[in-house]
């Protein structure tokens, strides 16, 4: 993973706005590499806390929360839900209306 690419999706994540997500993928694709998402997943793991990321606001593309119950899984959806972000009867956001078009 180049430096270049890290820094892209550092920049990408910073820019998400409150009461917006985006997923895995598409932060790849912004980032120019659409196959790319396990990285960005990496990098949102790695480096969320050095990096101030707003990490909360990344999901995966079935517009669900990715963490584990228990494993940042509430604590996710309690900050999206403090943002505004309205989650459906099957647990999952209306990519629709709250995704995030760079």
């Amino acid at each position: 993973m180049s430096n270049s690419f890290y820094k892209i999706v550092i920049d990408i994540i910073k820019g998400i706005p409150e009461g917006k997500v985006a997923t895995y993928g598409q932060i790849a694709a912004y980032a120019g590499n659409h196959m790319a998402a396990r990285q960005v997943a990496y990098i949102l793991h790695s480096s969320s806390r050095k990096e101030n990321l707003p990490w909360h606001r990344v999901i995966n593309s079935k517009g669900c929360i990715s963490l584990k119950h228990h494993h940042g899984y509430e604590l996710q959806k309690k900050l999206l839900k403090k943002e505004g972000i309205i989650f459906k009867e099957d647990d999952c956001i209306d990519l629709n209306s709250f995704l995030w078009i760079h």
